[in-house]
């Protein structure tokens, strides 16, 4: 998944040396995507957080995020379990600290912090541009690029203000069993899903004959 569009990644490497020297003039702080291995994004906030202090580097690196959103899951019986789904699953924020580089006249993130980042178990690299190598082949060095404010505004009010979303596991094609009422023990292919009414339609073979009919989610089960 790619946090940037094209058009906001040349934004920002162009305007970089200009607006950017101006706006963290006093070395403020700046939020990074992390890509991190699938399933490992609290794995990797834990790691990341004991790292922080005994490498101690509390100064340069000071929040890690993994947004979410609620939601909301049906079980097999009927009954909804509260839950939350990843807004970027394979991904943590992390908010830094940027020096000035009077070599490179730009501010970027602490050496040190970046390698604390870097080096934490499953993590794959900052999402940023990738700088090519002067010789030879291979992938060349990830440049880290931060966040605009409007993208982290963006992510952290999705995460707050969306409403619950119903997830089920049940999806136009599978095949089921229905569990109960007069259609118990009948089998069928699920043709409609309707998480906002917790129903679906499935065609049931009835007479011989395909019928479409609704059932209520906890009334089927699907075949692995």
């Amino acid at each position: 998944m790619n946090l940037y569009s094209e058009e906001t990644q040349e934004k920002k490497q162009s305007d970089q040396g200009g607006e950017e020297t101006k706006e963290f003039a006093r070395g403020e702080l700046r939020w990074y995507a992390v890509q991190v291995a699938s399933g490992c994004e609290k794995r990797v906030k834990t790691n990341l957080t004991q790292r922080i202090q005994t490498l101690d580097v509390v100064d340069k690196i000071l929040k890690i995020e993994i947004p979410h959103t609620p939601a909301i899951k049906l079980r097999k019986d009927g009954s909804r379990q509260h839950s939350e789904e990843k807004v970027f699953p394979g991904y943590v924020l992390v908010q830094m600290k940027l020096n000035w580089n009077e070599e490179q006249k730009e501010w970027r993130i602490d050496d040190e912090a970046w390698q604390v980042v870097k080096s934490t178990p499953n993590v794959i690299n900052f999402v940023g541009a990738e700088q090519k190598r002067r010789y030879g082949r291979g992938r060349g060095h990830v440049k880290p690029l931060p966040l605009s404010p409007s993208e982290v505004d963006r992510i952290f009010r999705r995460a707050q203000e969306q409403e619950p979303v119903l997830k089920v596991t049940v999806a136009e094609g599978d095949h089921i069993t229905v569990l109960s009422g007069p259609f118990k023990d009948f089998e069928g292919d699920v043709i409609e899903v309707s998480p906002e009414r917790s129903k679906l339609k499935a065609l049931l073979s009835i007479f011989g004959r395909d019928t479409p009919v609704e059932l209520e989610f906890n009334q089927v089960e699907k075949h692995n």
